[in-house]
């Protein structure tokens, strides 16, 4: 899978006040829930108004989400090792801190429409806009990239149902070819090579071997690698004659399942195994 590139968005970000989230979080998160019990009590004394209480509740909300991103985003862990639940609270939290920002930019442009400070007191506020927008469109991309492949789990898991059903142009949802059943990792390097040299482009491998949603599901994929091609693509048609002329089985997926979320791709090496559990 794509490899991503946030060390210029990364500093970027640590000039901003929110930095030492990122930093420390556990001792921001801390910190910032410590803050919110204690300004409570003094709101409930009537030593300090509503409104800090709700501040302070803002910036532990920032605080939250700047750890979501710090371990599913700016961390170190691999796409593969992301399930859809986390790409998804990614993609929540990127999202929310936009908001939050976008909310104090309209606070900061009324007191300048209002005359209460300077028109140059907003560029900081639309500096760190930009920043988090810019974090949210990493976030987007990355989020997709394993809800798509979340996608092609699904469909291998759901391959019993999906096996003898037709698209609306008649052909095959699945297509399997069993060739000689082995797929080793000689072959794997023997097929990058042989695809980069007749696209000029990477061999676009979403997963090879196991990850966490294939574990989620109970899946052994080991072994097995799932690309983002689609059977019916100049790519894929060359794909589907090269694995056969080796003999490497795989199952064709084309998708535009009704009412399932099912990513056109190759599922190359034997099917899946199901993990055998301790009772």
């Amino acid at each position: 899978m794509r490899q991503f590139f946030l060390a210029p968005i990364l500093g970027a970000l640590l000039l901003a006040p929110q930095a030492a989230a990122i930093a420390a979080p556990s001792a921001a998160l801390q910190r910032a829930q410590d803050d919110v019990q204690r300004i409570m009590a003094l709101v409930s004394s009537g030593a300090l108004p509503r409104k800090a209480l709700v501040e302070a509740q803002a910036a532990l909300d920032e605080v939250k989400d700047q750890e979501i991103l710090s371990a599913f985003l700016f961390g170190q862990i691999a796409n593969e090792e992301l399930t859809e639940d986390q790409a998804t609270e990614m993609l929540a939290a990127s999202q929310r801190s936009v908001e939050r920002q976008e909310t104090k930019v309209n606070d900061v442009q009324k007191q300048v429409s209002a005359g209460a400070i300077a028109q140059t007191a907003i560029a900081p506020y639309l500096d760190d806009l930009a920043r988090r927008r810019a974090i949210h469109s990493e976030a987007t991309e990355r989020a997709e990239l394993i809800l798509e492949l979340a996608s092609m789990v699904h469909a291998e898991a759901d391959l019993d149902s999906l096996t003898g059903i037709f698209g609306d142009d008649g052909r095959p949802v699945v297509e399997r070819f069993d060739g000689d059943g082995v797929f080793l990792n000689a072959h794997l390097k023997e097929l990058l090579l042989a695809f980069e040299k007749q696209f000029g482009k990477p061999f676009p491998v979403s997963a090879r071997g196991e990850t966490a949603l294939h574990r989620s599901l109970g899946f052994d994929h080991r072994g097995r690698v799932d690309v983002a091609v689609s059977p019916d693509t100049r790519e894929g048609v060359w794909l589907r004659a090269y694995l056969e002329s080796m003999q490497i089985p795989f199952y064709a997926f084309r998708g535009a399942v009704k009412g399932k979320s099912t990513a056109a791709h190759f599922h190359i090496g034997p099917s899946s195994t199901r993990i055998r559990r301790a009772d």
